[in-house]
């Protein structure tokens, strides 16, 4: 990969650069985002009318379709569009789960009248979307969910609960994985749909965070009626579903994840005094080290994206290495403080508060998208090719499963 601009990259650089000057207001610090210490509805509210904004320009997602409201453009144009936008106050996270994973999935999978329908509204901000996946007995185990769907005529009546599910509080649809045939192996039984998150028998309870934040929810649906419309693939084909919408998370939360990098620990460490230590030398060289790799292997992605691949198993790795590092650097960032490291520190432009922000959030970052465990049982078999895991529950009825 050539990691120079050609001639037609750096003109659209300069363009996009030029639009954000006259729009946005530049960053005064790394973690500066539209919005920030406004009350929520109003902190949403800005969040929305940028996001309108940068997608009337056709940069809220470059390599979509003219026609769905993207510029039909390439993933490294996608790549600068994020380069030049990370130096102002931005966005970041309300919209990345639509964008990101639910949307690519839809456009993958629903129909032309629902594609036409809810893909501008969730370009420009005026929708929200979710990801119903995790419930309390299958987390890791995403295929083993238990919430049910049965056909009722036109319609689908779905009964369950999703837990850890990201923005549902304020959330317009979802993506739900539903078991819809318990007769046949884990895998096979299960259907994907989209649902609105206002549909009666819905109830959405967040969950407090040791960070203060609820961004995080569990959701209970009781009765809810889906129609057969809003059913994305075959029945019985959601593990396929389920996959795309994955493989694109990881691809997302491995390039997003993570509120220290190499920077701010750099600024840590020298405000601690510690450059002078040798241990705080090697993990400097650890982080810097490990960053370059990622940053490498997203290059890498995006080569294999712009020749028209899609996420493939391998952003598993960016994943595992970059909630792992996150933790690593947190936490000894935590240390180097001392007791001072122990102190909250509420002013979002420090280095305290970051390196908090980062300590509180890493393990859970270390659970979404996949465990650690998993996402190297993923990389061992199907990107190193190595012999599969014995799974004891291969080939065997779901509702015969022992648990």
């Amino acid at each position: 990969m050539d990691f120079d601009d050609t001639p037609a990259e750096a003109a659209f650089r300069a363009e996009v650069r030029a639009w954000l000057a006259a729009n946005a207001e530049p960053k005064r610090h790394a973690r500066d985002f539209v919005g920030d210490g406004l009350p929520p509805h109003e902190r949403l509210a800005a969040a929305r009318a940028w996001q309108a904004r940068k997608a009337a320009a056709g940069y809220a997602a470059v390599t979509w379709p003219r026609e769905l409201g993207g510029l039909g453009g390439t993933a490294v144009q996608q790549l600068i569009v994020r380069q030049e936008e990370s130096r102002f106050r931005s966005t970041f996270g309300i919209f990345e789960i639509g964008l990101g994973m639910c949307l690519p999935t839809l456009m993958a999978y629903g129909s032309e009248a629902h594609k036409a329908r809810r893909i501008r509204p969730g370009l420009y901000g005026q929708e929200i979307w979710c990801q119903m996946f995790s419930e309390p007995a299958a987390g890791s185990d995403v295929a083993g969910v238990l919430t049910r769907a049965w056909p009722d005529g036109p319609h689908w009546v779905v009964n369950g609960q999703k837990v850890w599910t990201t923005g549902a509080q304020f959330s317009d649809f979802g993506l739900l994985l539903a078991r819809t045939d318990p007769t046949a192996p884990k895998h096979a039984g299960l259907t994907m749909f989209f649902v609105d998150m206002k549909s009666p028998g819905i109830e959405v309870r967040p969950i407090r965070q040791m960070d203060g934040d609820s961004e995080f929810n569990e959701v209970f649906l009781t009765d809810v009626r889906v129609p057969d419309d809003q059913r994305l693939g075959a029945v019985g084909a959601g593990w396929k579903v389920a996959l795309t919408t994955l493989m694109h998370e990881r691809l997302s939360v491995g390039a997003e994840i993570g509120l220290l990098n190499f920077d701010a620990l750099w600024s840590v460490v020298q405000g601690a005094g510690g450059l002078d230590e040798p241990l705080a030398v090697e993990h400097l060289a650890d982080a810097w080290v490990a960053e370059e790799g990622l940053r490498l292997h997203h290059c890498r992605s995006l080569t294999a994206l712009s020749r028209g691949g899609t996420p493939g198993p391998e952003q598993s790795i960016a994943k595992l290495v970059k909630a792992t590092l996150a933790q690593r650097m947190a936490t000894f960032a935590l240390q180097l403080r001392g007791e001072a490291g122990r102190v909250g520190d509420d002013d979002p432009t420090s280095d305290p508060h970051v390196v908090e922000r980062t300590w509180t959030r890493a393990a859970a970052m270390r659970i979404a998208g996949g465990t650690d465990e998993i996402l190297r049982n993923i990389i061992a078999e199907r990107v190193l090719g190595l012999p599969e895991e014995a799974r004891l529950d291969k080939g065997i009825p779901f509702n015969e499963i022992p648990r």
